[in-house]
């Protein structure tokens, strides 16, 4: 039930959440009452969602980020995931998640889909 959260903005005009620990029922609030102002803000051209040290994500997490994908659609603010661990990432190929998110396989990766 621990997770914790820390912002980096980038030259770019982006901000990367890093997200520590478990994404679940007690903690995706957290993340969603973070995420989606910033997305909702439009003040960076992109958020990108560095899951590295995610050790556990549920389907609560899931929603969180079809939620964020959906404010960043009609906010037009790029979001992006990189850094998935593989059990996470087993997930996201279950739910079909990962053809929806805009993966980014690392810090200087390109984009894939």
């Amino acid at each position: 039930m621990n997770l914790m959260i820390r912002e980096q903005e980038t030259e770019q005009g982006a901000v990367i959440l890093f997200l520590q620990g478990e994404v679940d029922a007690f903690t995706a609030p957290r993340v969603s009452e973070r995420l989606t102002p910033i997305i909702l803000s439009k003040r960076y051209a992109s958020v990108t969602i560095d899951l590295a040290e995610v050790t556990y994500m549920d389907s609560t997490g899931i929603g969180v980020l079809i939620g964020a994908l959906k404010a960043s659609k009609q906010s037009g603010c790029s979001m992006l995931v990189r850094r998935i661990p593989s059990r996470i990432d087993r997930l996201f190929q279950i739910t079909g998640l990962k053809d929806i998110l805009t993966i980014v396989p690392s810090e200087g990766g390109e984009e894939t889909k």
